[in-house]
Formats: structure tokens, C-alpha cells, sequence
């Protein structure tokens, strides 16, 4: 029996095996999620073969300091926005030695949400090494609970590693 839900578990054997099969290594960098995308993927046997590594960016100045995303980003846009995502999968790339790379960071609640940015707002990005495709998107997930709120965005996560 696993801690995580089932659906997160069924998603990360997907995204295990594809990856694996691809050849592919991943990275993320998790604001809001805390380590849950890394820990679903973790829950399946073989995942060594694909995550080179995770980081929670919890605070501003952490992901400036683990992952180089630039102050005047945050102090402008905001750690809930599209150019901070971007920033953090990129800066996760950067250090380590995946080939793709999925940032998240949101609003969970039940604090925190703004009238333009309302509890649920979750800001993803995807980044592929020697790649200049920009993915990255806001979404406002609905949740009756924080927990609910981050187990959506670990999903849309797992989703964006995906090959």
C-alpha cells in the first residue's frame, strides 16, 4: 500500500517506463507540490534509470540560490508566474545532468490567493536540453483542500514528462 494516491502512482509508471524507454533522464523543480511529483516517481521500481534529481524551491530565495532564477523575475512577476517556471526548469537543467526538466509553482491554499491569483493557481514549465521550445502554462486547479490542490498539479506534472 502506498502513501500516494493511485492515480499518481498509475501516472508515474507511465512516466517511468516511457522515459526509461526513451532513454530519457528528468529533473524537477517543485514549489508548491514539496517533493510529491519526486516522490510518485520514486514509489516505482526502476526510477533510478530516469530521475537525476529533484529540487523543492519552497522559498524565493531558494530558487534563486538552488536554481538561479533571477530576482528581478520574482520581484516582477511573481514566484506564481509563467517566467518563474520557466526560470526554475531551466535552472534545474542547468544543474543537473537530465534531459528534460518540469517546474512547478502554485497557490495551494487555503492562504495565500490574490484576486489575480486566486488560491489554485499553478504555474508549470517544461524544458529540454538543446531545445529552445518554450512550454509552459498557467492553470487554476480546482480543490476543496490544499492536499487536492497539490495532487492535481503533480499530475499536470507528471503529464508535461511524458515523451
Amino acid at each position: 500500500m502506498s502513501i500516494l494516491s493511485e492515480d499518481l502512482i498509475e501516472l508515474a509508471a507511465k512516466v517511468v517506463a516511457a522515459n526509461r524507454d526513451s532513454g530519457r533522464v528528468v529533473a524537477l523543480a517543485e514549489s508548491c507540490t514539496g517533493g510529491l511529483v519526486a516522490a510518485a516517481i520514486t514509489e516505482i521500481a526502476g526510477s533510478s534509470a530516469v530521475l537525476d534529481r529533484g529540487f523543492v524551491t519552497y522559498s524565493n530565495e531558494s530558487k534563486q540560490e538552488s536554481l538561479g532564477v533571477p530576482r528581478e523575475i520574482i520581484e516582477t512577476f511573481g514566484a506564481v508566474s509563467i517566467a518563474c517556471a520557466w526560470s526554475m526548469a531551466q535552472g534545474a537543467l542547468n544543474h543537473s545532468k537530465a534531459d528534460v526538466a518540469v517546474a512547478i509553482s502554485g497557490i495551494a491554499g487555503p492562504d495565500g490567493g490574490t484576486p489575480q491569483k486566486p488560491v489554485g493557481t499553478v504555474v508549470f514549465a517544461r524544458a529540454v536540453r538543446g531545445s529552445d521550445e518554450l512550454v509552459a502554462e498557467e492553470r487554476h486547479l480546482e480543490g476543496q483542500t490544499r492536499s487536492e490542490i497539490r495532487r492535481q498539479a503533480a499530475l499536470v506534472a507528471l503529464e508535461l514528462l511524458l515523451p
